[in-house]
């Protein structure tokens, strides 16, 4: 049996009417950039949400970058983040000048350890940058007290998590600006790249809105230094298509997700792997199923890969030991959890199309190299 980490055939097949229909406005209204789709999606996504807007630009990586350069992030500034994720939620600081400051990650959740926090803030301190890792929110109402505490923004890379909660309220509306990403592989993924950001603020919307197009909302006149980052509408018109099956579609991960946790655990696999934790009053949507393997990770990831389940490791390198951070002064033993993590995290498919029968595959290989 194959069991791929993550097969999109069946979800595009099933919708290719819809999106082709969908692609066929674009053509014939010629609004490739931008555009009624896009404008469509934005009033949507901000819905979905529960923000007063949303804004499309081309990437999740413009999506920080791009909250970041509304808040005047330069070169005196820091941000402070996490060392365990992907790289942009660190590229998006540095590209501007400014200083990523990592405080360590809870080894349950891999979210930043708010305890360490506080004692990271300076004079220097212009915004603080949590990752909503996996599909789970870090802890944004402690987040919120600290923020309001030093007066310091909180830009949320909710690039995994779109649809997520805590208490009620949805990722990129517990924060001055939200920020997302379309990649293929999210829950909500496009055809190619793209992304959103989020906010309640008009100002900031105001800003965001004109820093995607050059820093211009009148051709050739150019307020601020911006991007040239703006959602295209094929894309619009795809993920409008798909945005009233992503509810759906992160229930049946959610259902995959306990499936594997049940079969686990009766397959007696809790001493040999931790099962991803889920904190209370939260929604957790999934978009990685990630075990930890606290011994023999990169033996068994090739024992699943000779037997044709696909896996893979986010991440395998802290981002404080990233050669091209270096000039930033970290060491390794900076940041233990994060190492650690590193050393023994292990994503399982997951995917709304995955086959119970498939899962079983999984749980029996796994049980397999244990014995």
């Amino acid at each position: 049996m194959k069991v791929p980490l993550l097969d999109l055939t069946e979800q595009n097949q099933t919708l290719r009417p819809e999106i082709e229909a969908a692609l066929g406005r674009v053509l014939d209204t010629n609004g490739f950039i931008l555009g009624a789709e896009v404008a469509a999606l934005e009033k949507e996504l901000a819905d979905y949400c529960g923000t007063k807007h949303a804004i499309g630009c081309a990437s999740g990586t413009d999506a920080l970058l791009l909250a970041l350069m509304a808040f005047d992030v330069g070169a005196d500034g820091e941000v402070i983040t996490t060392p365990y994720s992907f790289f942009a939620t660190v590229s998006s600081i540095t590209r501007l000048g400014a200083k990523p400051v990592f405080v360590d990650i809870d080894p349950q959740t891999y979210n930043l350890d708010i305890s360490q926090i506080e004692a990271k803030i300076t004079e220097r301190t212009k915004a603080i940058q949590p990752v909503h890792l996996y599909g789970q929110c870090a802890e944004m109402s402690e987040l919120r007290k600290i923020s309001e505490k030093y007066g310091i923004p909180l830009v949320e890379d909710a690039a995994q998590a779109i649809g997520a909660e805590e208490f009620g309220i949805r990722a990129g509306a517990m924060s001055e600006i939200g920020c997302f990403s379309f990649y293929p592989s999210k829950n909500l993924g496009g055809m190619g790249d793209g992304g959103f950001m989020t906010t309640d603020d008009d100002a900031l919307a105001h800003k965001l809105n004109a820093l995607r197009v050059h820093g211009s909302f009148e051709r050739y006149y150019h307020k601020w230094i911006g991007l040239n980052s703006r959602l295209d509408g094929f894309q619009g018109a795809v993920l409008r298509v798909k945005l009233p099956f992503l509810d759906a579609w992160s229930e049946a991960r959610k259902a995959n997700a306990d499936f594997y946790r049940a079969a686990f655990t009766d397959a007696g696999l809790t001493e040999q792997i931790a099962l991803p934790f889920e904190r209370e009053n939260v929604r957790h949507i999934y978009n990685q199923f990630v075990i930890r393997v606290p011994e023999r990770r990169d033996e068994l990831k090739q024992f699943l890969a000779e037997n044709e389940i696909g896996t893979d490791i986010y991440y395998p390198v802290s981002l404080h030991q990233q050669e091209c951070f270096e000039y930033l002064g970290y060491k390794t033993g900076d940041f233990p959890e994060s190492e650690r993590a590193s050393k023994e995290t292990l994503a399982l498919p997951i995917f709304p199309e995955l086959k119970r029968e498939q899962q079983e595959y999984v749980v029996a290989k796994i049980a397999e190299f244990f014995a």
